[in-house]
């Protein structure tokens, strides 16, 4: 799973083609989850308020990249890094 950025220990990575929807992974510490790019809502798992809060910060901030980035891993190319949450 290739790691697309990271932020206060927080690494944000996308499969290479993953299934629909269009979404990508976050781990911090123990927890994970996965994203929908569109919507921003949380397909699986858990995180702490402070850090889900922090992954959509960065996903606002990013959501073409992400979109990009989703093109990319669907056919099973690198997605490119995205700036960290500055």
């Amino acid at each position: 799973m290739p790691e697309i950025s990271r932020f206060y220990g927080i690494i944000i990575a996308m499969f290479f083609d993953d299934h629909n929807p269009p979404h990508f992974h976050a781990r911090y510490g123990g927890e994970k989850l996965a994203i929908e790019i569109e919507s921003l809502r949380i397909l699986e798992g858990h995180f702490s308020p402070r850090a889900l809060g922090l992954v959509i910060e960065w996903a606002v901030q990013h959501r073409n990249e992400l979109w990009q980035n989703w093109e990319l891993a669907k056919n099973n190319q690198a997605p490119k890094k995205i700036e960290p949450l500055k």
